[in-house]
């Protein structure tokens, strides 16, 4: 049974940490925004449906997505969708979440309103 125990907690402390640093707030000039582990500011799309990235070919070489893993599993507002070419992405409240190539640094918003379309994410 202790072996049980011990193996269920291990999975559910790697499940946790996995997501955990996924996802971190940062200080922008423009107040927190969500950002990847690496930082960078997140943003989403306003012409995405939910649950569904309309961001592909072209648009997702200027806004990379924040893919998921196969072993990434949905917590909170945070799920994973699939995209058109298989990959999988985060999302929160259903919107997929994206980079922005013009950002430099952590904290960095210059994809704000981009097109009208783009927004940061909010943590």
């Amino acid at each position: 049974m202790k072996t049980l125990i011990s193996t269920a907690s291990a999975f559910l402390l790697i499940s946790t940490t996995a997501f955990a640093a996924t996802f971190t707030s940062v200080e922008s000039k423009i107040g927190k925004v969500l950002a990847g582990e690496n930082g960078m500011t997140l943003y989403t799309f306003s012409k995405d449906a939910t649950n569904k990235s309309n961001c592909n070919g072209g648009c997702a070489q200027s806004w990379p997505p924040l893919y998921a893993d196969a072993s990434d599993k949905a917590q909170g507002p945070y799920s994973v969708i699939k995209r058109d070419d298989g990959t999988m992405q985060w999302a929160k409240d259903g919107q997929p979440l994206y980079f922005w190539v013009n950002d430099r640094r952590a904290g960095d918003t210059t994809g704000h309103g981009v097109g009208g379309a783009w927004a940061v994410a909010r943590p």
